[in-house]
């Protein structure tokens, strides 16, 4: 019979600050879920949706009052979205494929993943650090970074990544910070130079904002968009950003990828800051995405063993998750 065995918060410090236009963070709290069916251990890690006043405390807390089925589809019933959602569903598709001897991709009947080219987070800063920060991200390998912004100085900002780094990708996450602002000519600003994709511009519940925008490049629904009962409002956005903290594990966010899709929608998958454990199941999401954002447990002073290993801004997968996926 499976059980739960435990959920415990864990703090990771984050190498130097990550910075967004919410504030700065030097550390994260990450809720970790052990399972057991007596044989074959598994485990799960979420990171608590701060925006939403989700905490790694009452994550654990959930997690461990949780007193419905060990089922992963009865979970999208019996518990509410989330991170603690997400941690005890990756611990049960650990531990079933513990059991059963194959890794995750194979019991969730996807192809064997391979290294995924992940964006590297430029944190807001004034523009020559963040001039600096793109250097350095593009010295390492990485083609793809991923530049938060605040609403105020943004052009200069970019303007000075470019000149950092001059060939790579850029996608943008404006944080909400756009919503009063004339999208269209915000977006023209970071189209010229170079940028092909902007992340949440406006306030979420407040997608109305974007009717009649005809923005000239695509527009990303991240806070806006959690779960599939989601779509039926982002008919004005372009793509959907998947985090499986958002989702509430990878049952969800596996079916959410499949009717974002169906319905027209091009697909980012991202993360929460943590460590690899709660990468590793987001990798197989992102197999096939048209951006990829998990650079999570690249922004930590230190990971676990095991961790999910960098190659020239790829993304391999590691072993400590999945029977190594």
């Amino acid at each position: 019979m499976t059980r739960i065995i435990s959920a415990t918060v864990e703090r990771w410090p984050v190498a130097g600050a990550f910075i967004i236009s919410r504030g700065a963070k030097t550390s994260v709290d990450v809720v970790v879920c052990t399972v057991s069916d007596g044989r074959h251990l598994g485990r799960g890690e979420g990171t608590a949706i701060y925006y939403e006043g989700e905490t790694a405390k009452g994550c654990a807390a959930a997690i461990n009052a949780y007193a419905g089925p060990l089922e992963r589809e009865a979970l999208l019933e019996t518990m509410p979205r989330g991170a603690a959602r997400n941690a005890l569903d990756c611990a049960l598709w650990d531990m079933e494929a513990k059991r059963a001897g194959v890794p995750v991709w194979r019991l969730a009947g996807l192809e064997e993943p391979g290294p995924l080219p992940t964006a590297f987070t430029i944190s807001l800063n004034d523009p020559a650090q963040m001039e600096a920060d793109a250097r350095a991200a593009a010295a390492r390998g990485f083609g793809l970074l991923k530049c938060k912004l605040t609403g105020e100085g943004d052009r200069a900002r970019i303007a000075a990544v470019r000149a950092g780094a001059p060939d790579v990708r850029l996608i943008v996450d404006a944080n909400e910070s756009w919503h009063d602002l004339d999208i269209v000519a915000q977006a023209q600003a970071m189209v010229d130079l170079g940028v092909e994709m902007v992340e949440q511009p406006i306030l979420h519940g407040k997608e109305e904002r974007l009717a009649g925008v005809r923005a000239p490049l695509p527009l990303c629904a991240d806070e806006s968009c959690h779960t599939r009962a989601d779509l039926d409002r982002l008919g004005d956005f372009d793509a959907v950003n998947i985090k499986l903290d958002k989702a509430g594990g990878l049952t969800e966010a596996l079916a959410l990828s499949r009717e974002a899709r169906a319905r027209g929608f091009r697909v980012m998958v991202g993360c929460m800051l943590g460590t690899s454990l709660g990468i590793a199941p987001a990798a197989l999401v992102a197999q096939g995405a048209d951006w990829i954002d998990l650079d999570g447990a690249l922004l930590l002073a230190k990971d676990r063993e095991g961790a999910l290993a960098l190659h020239d801004g790829l993304l391999h997968p590691g072993q400590l998750w999945g029977l190594g996926q």
